[in-house]
């Protein structure tokens, strides 16, 4: 994470870091704990933009903004309007979400999934995309603004 962080900082638009209370504040509100990506993102960063401080192409949200997927994209907390442990992390530009998925874990670490907007909360448009994290934030460094985690393939 170190590596990918000095990268946010260098080449993109970090927020002031999370303070631990902030964190601490966070965590008992929503009622799970981050992840370790998680805890050294925000304790780097309280949410950052990534390519364009306007338009950014991965806008991830701050602690205080991140909440439960289904009232981010529906304005509803119930049931039928998605899981309770799917939280709208990162926004990209189409008004689309990346998801982080509190109820599933890889390693101790909470797994993402491609939040579609226009099919939210169906689990069959909303696929895993990245076991971490990390492993969807290289991905988006790396990825020229685009959704590297969509098949080019027909």
């Amino acid at each position: 994470m170190k590596d990918l962080l000095a990268e946010v900082s260098r080449l993109h638009f970090p927020n002031p870091p999370a303070t631990p209370e902030q964190i601490e504040a966070f965590e008992h509100s929503a009622g799970w704990r981050l992840d370790p990506d998680l805890r050294a993102f925000y304790l780097h960063c309280n949410g950052a933009r990534l390519f364009d401080r306007m338009d950014p192409a991965f806008a991830f949200a701050p602690l205080a903004e991140l909440r439960r997927a289904r009232l981010v994209m529906r304005n509803d907390d119930s049931e039928d309007a998605g899981p309770a442990s799917w939280y709208a992390l990162c926004r990209v530009r189409d008004s689309n979400f990346i998801l982080l998925d509190v109820s599933e874990q890889h390693d101790g670490r909470s797994l993402l999934r491609d939040g579609y907007n226009e099919a939210f909360p169906d689990p069959g448009y909303c696929p895993k995309i990245a076991r971490s994290f990390r492993e969807f934030l290289m991905g988006a460094l790396r990825s020229e603004e685009r959704w590297f985690w969509l098949s080019t393939e027909d």
